[in-house]
């Protein structure tokens, strides 16, 4: 059986060898090899495998300057370790190179022959071969390029654990260590690459983008990874299309159909250059212009797609590039390069006939008829494309630095230096096991590797415990998943005015090391979009929201598709294309234009404004027509008006007016906590007060009228200090109702927010509503019974008669809280307070004018009335008008009852009580006497009873007055009013005149 296996891989590994002959690998004997997968072909010629003879290898197409130039790169690392005279010392790296033309099918072939000759050695035929040229086991790969290829050839290494150092191969998904065990790489994974592609979109505020893949494990999984991020930043992608060199024209065509039509002007791509290719000659076949191309490092400085004659239409193109290295001396190497001189290198002769679009007639497998395949190439072939008939044949003098290719293109050496990295990284590794001390080794019991018969899965360990300096002074050591972690340099494609190339400039960085929010730098002035504008393109489904707008949502349309909405009020954007709109802090409002907040305004009863200080004006008018009364009542307080009126409650009344005008100014002006519980104490006890006074002298008059005749009791009872007394008890039931009201509930300032949104009100939080209910409700229950009073005392005598102002007053009171009631609940903010300054003032202006006008009119313009005739002549009239009525209520009934028992008429109630009847005096007077008769009597009074009329006069003179006039006054006296003589004595008893 071993020799049957034995037998099959000789098999294997010879069929592998004859496909790949001596002209299609670079190949040099050493101490270790060391293999290489490089692209030096863009692709394999397309050819119909009918299988009617033995299939034969494809052909390569498409000659690739720069995949030449990343093997020369690996061959002059081996070169330069070998001359090193500290790394490997006599020991010799080999190498053996094969061609991928860019397709799994010819990387998978020339990685068996890597796997095949391991297999070889691992099962020691030595002694069943004649091996003599042996070939050591290749213990490391360096490559491949495309992620796609990289996937299947770490597929099949894996198997044996033969490490694979990648130098361009940057999936994400080839970092699952469980799937991709032997896998490392030297370049950054791509998934730093799509967030940093996320990033630009968000840095130029775009939002609408497409996305183009290659159909491999390079593009789906970067485009996958870049949607994750962009769905994170709101940005929506119009479209997805997947692309592959392969695909056919009518595919291509589908692809570029969408692209035209879409209204996304950044185009994404996740590709390499040969996959892109097609799409983009389509393009530019069709002439699209006007899109923005954001390119994956793969492509972004593609020699295939940075072609003038592309320009036109992916001049606007930002892409990533790895960051530049430095080789020294490589520059040198490259230019050594020749068929002759470069034995070892089979790829030399190909590359010198294709550089120099001219043959080498000794070449047996790459003769011109081959070279007529090579369509395509990359750049600036001198005659171009030719077949061996028109190709002319080399010399072998040709300068290789007189034509202009990308081998020679050694001024930003990315991937060159990746693979210079990637061969270092091994032969540290190798450096490791060669200087591996016993008992401090990376295997069981602290064992070292024999480097003469090293194997490969002893370099694996090695490179994943990798930590060296490179010649840039950087540190390289690979991480858990095989990954070295770099920066990415941002480019824009530039057209030279010198030679009319496209040139990458570097127009920033992306340092992945930095934290989030500062991995970016963009220097947009030395972006040109589209060769030549610094506009920045303008790539959204909707235009931006302006300050003062959000984005609304559209039904059916992805999120980047919106309308622009107003804020609403109390909400402003102060950005362009806001999401949502921010609501203003609670004391702020927005503007006109929803832009920003501004402080709401603040509103209250105020002194300042026209409203406070009208009412301002009747406080302070109540306030001085109150003082001005007090300082008539003070002048005048030993006239008869002022004491029949009871002048010390007067007085006290007064001072309550006093307070209830002043009241009213503590409901105007900003309120403050003070203000607040200071106000409505101050009314409510200030009108009780009022009310008290009133009620008790319209009391005290009433009893004194309707009291018999008064003895020492009643006046005790009725004396100045009980009256004070029942005022300071009607007015404490209002303080202890202010009092729990203050420690209960207390009335606080309050910044009402609610009642209008642009509008602060200041107001008065009464603290508790039924306590104000109480206070208003005793002051009203006070009213009520003070309007009974003087309502029930409204037939007094006239100069007594402050029932009838009384009454009026009372009327207007209850109009004024009545209608105070609803009009207080109806209102808000300031006029909460006007509408309660408007009742107190109209109900103090209603008391002042209805009890003290009248008696000041008197006392300031009708002096001749404020004298004791006055006021006696009106008790006296008083008191007859009571002794007749009482009469004619005894003689009625009297007649009544002669009526029922006799049947007789009697008299008539005027011939009863009246000396004088209804006639004129039969002997009239001339003028003269009238005028002084009238002046001799004090007064007259008539009071009529039915159809009769009695005529009461009264003189009130000092003795030493007429003794004639005073006779005949006592005589009509005595005639007149002898039945209301026990009645004026009554009143007269208690009358505070004398």
């Amino acid at each position: 059986m071993t020799l049957y296996s034995c037998c099959l891989i000789l098999l294997l590994f010879t069929w592998n060898t004859a496909a790949y002959g001596p002209n299609q690998r670079a190949q040099k004997k050493g101490d270790i090899i060391l293999g290489g997968l490089f692209p030096i072909h863009f692709g394999v010629a397309a050819k119909d495998q009918d299988l009617k003879s033995r299939p034969e290898s494809v052909e390569c197409i498409r000659y690739n300057f720069r995949g030449f130039r990343w093997l020369q790169a690996m061959i002059f690392a081996i070169e330069e370790i070998n001359s090193s005279p500290t790394l490997l010392p006599n020991m010799t790296l080999g190498y053996r190179i094969f061609d991928t033309c860019n397709t799994v099918s010819k990387a998978l072939e020339a990685t068996l022959s890597f796997v095949a000759q391991n297999k070889i050695d691992s099962l020691n035929l030595d002694e069943f071969c004649n091996c003599s040229e042996h070939i050591p086991s290749t213990i490391a790969v360096v490559g491949a390029t495309g992620s796609g290829i990289s996937t299947a050839v770490a597929n099949l290494l894996g198997l044996f654990y033969i490490p694979q150092v990648s130098y361009a191969s940057s999936s994400r998904l080839l970092s699952n260590k469980n799937q991709f065990k032997s896998f490392l790489r030297t370049i950054p994974n791509d998934e730093h690459q799509a967030t940093a592609m996320a990033d630009i979109i968000e840095y130029f505020r775009w939002n609408w983008v497409g996305t183009i893949a290659a159909d491999d494990d390079y593009g789906r999984p970067g485009i996958e990874k870049f949607r994750e991020e962009a769905e994170e930043r709101d940005i929506c992608i119009d479209f997805s299309e997947l692309i592959s060199q392969y695909s056919d024209e009518e595919e291509i065509q589908q692809v570029v159909e969408v692209i035209q039509n879409s209204t996304a002007r950044v185009i994404v791509v996740f590709s390499s250059g040969p996959d892109l290719e097609p799409l983009i000659k389509e393009i530019v076949r069709r002439n699209i212009t006007g899109k923005i191309w954001l390119a994956s490092e793969a492509w972004a400085s593609s020699s295939l797609i940075a072609m003038p004659e592309f320009f036109r239409v992916i001049g606007s193109t930002i892409g990533f590039a790895l960051k530049a290295g430095q080789i020294p001396g490589f520059r040198e190497f490259l230019q050594k390069v020749h068929p002759k001189k470069s034995t070892n290198n089979g790829f030399a002769k190909e590359f010198w006939e294709e550089t120099f679009n001219c043959y080498l007639p000794d070449g047996s497998k790459n003769s011109p008829a081959s070279t007529s395949f090579h369509k395509g190439h990359e750049e600036g072939l001198g005659a171009g494309n030719g077949t061996a008939a028109f190709r002319p044949p080399c010399t072998g003098d040709e300068n290789i630095t007189s034509v202009e290719t990308p081998y020679m293109d050694y001024t930003h050496l990315r991937i060159s230096y990746n693979v210079y990295l990637a061969v270092y990284s091994i032969a540290h590794a190798l450096q490791d096991i060669y200087t591996c001390t016993p008992g401090k080794g990376l295997f069981t019991n602290g064992s070292c590797a024999d480097i003469k018969k090293v194997e490969a899965w002893q370099v694996l360990k090695h490179l994943r415990h990798l930590n060296f300096t490179n010649n840039m002074g950087e540190q390289v050591d690979f991480d858990e998943f095989g990954d070295l972690v770099g920066n990415y340099s941002i480019i824009n494609w530039h057209l030279s005015p010198e030679d009319g190339s496209v040139v990458f400039e570097e127009v920033g960085h992306y340092n992945v090391y930095a934290k989030k929010g500062e991995r970016l730098f963009i220097n947009e002035n030395k972006i040109l979009w589209s060769g030549f504008s610094k506009e920045v393109p303008f790539s959204n489904c909707s235009r931006d929201c302006l300050p003062g707008t959000r984005k609304g949502i559209i039904e059916g349309e992805p999120t980047c598709c919106f309308e622009c909405v107003d804020c609403p009020d109390g909400e402003y954007s102060d950005e362009t294309d806001a999401s949502a709109c921010d609501k203003c802090p609670e004391d702020y409002w927005s503007n006109e234009n929803h832009t920003s907040c501004i402080p709401k305004q603040i509103e209250f009863l105020s002194w300042t404004e026209p409203f406070g200080i009208a009412l301002t004006l009747f406080a302070v008018l109540g306030i001085f027509l109150t003082s001005f009364v007090l300082g008539v009542f003070t002048k005048f307080r030993n006239t008869p008006i002022v004491k029949a009126t009871n002048r010390e409650l007067s007085y006290l009344l007064l001072f309550s007016l006093l307070c209830c005008f002043s009241s009213s100014l503590f409901f105007i002006g900003e309120p403050q906590n003070w203000t607040c519980r200071l106000r409505q104490p101050a009314f409510g006890i200030s009108f009780v007060l009022c009310i008290s006074c009133i009620l008790v002298k319209t009391n005290r008059v009433l009893l004194v009228f309707e009291a018999k005749i008064p003895t020492s009791l009643h006046r005790k009872w009725w004396g100045l200090n009980l009256q004070f007394l029942l005022v300071f008890l009607c007015t404490f039931v209002q303080i202890v109702i202010c009092v729990i009201w203050l420690y209960t509930a207390p009335p606080s300032s309050y910044r009402n927010h609610e009642l209008e949104d642009e509008i602060i009100f200041i107001t008065c939080h009464e603290g508790s509503l039924m306590a104000l209910g109480f206070l208003i409700g005793y002051t009203c229950l006070l009213a009520a019974i003070c309007f009974f009073f003087a309502f029930k005392s409204r037939k007094l005598p006239e100069n007594f008669n402050e029932a009838k102002f009384i009454t009026f007053s009372m009327l207007i009171f209850f109009i004024v809280w009545i209608s105070f009631i609803p009009a207080y609940a109806s209102t808000y903010g300031k006029f909460v307070s006007a509408v309660e300054v408007i009742a107190i003032l109209a109900a103090s202006f209603g008391l002042l004018a209805c009890i003290f006008f009248n008696k000041v009119y008197i006392i300031l313009f009708k002096p001749s009335r404020n004298t004791i005739e006055e006021v006696r002549c009106s008790t006296a009239a008083h008191a007859f008008k009571v002794a007749a009525r009482a009469t004619l209520r005894r003689s009625n009934v009297s007649c009544k009852r002669s009526n029922s028992l006799g049947g007789s008429t009697g008299s008539t109630p005027s011939s009863s009580i009246s000396s004088k009847s209804n006639h004129e005096d039969p002997f009239p007077l001339p003028a003269s006497a009238e005028r002084q008769r009238q002046q001799q009597r004090g007064c007259k009074q008539k009071v009529s009873f039915g159809s009769g009329t009695v005529t009461l006069s009264l003189s009130f003179e000092e003795p030493q007055k007429n003794a004639m006039a005073n006779r005949n006054t006592k005589r009509r006296n005595s005639l007149e009013a002898q039945n209301s003589d026990d009645s004026l004595m009554r009143h007269r008893a208690l009358l505070p005149l004398q």
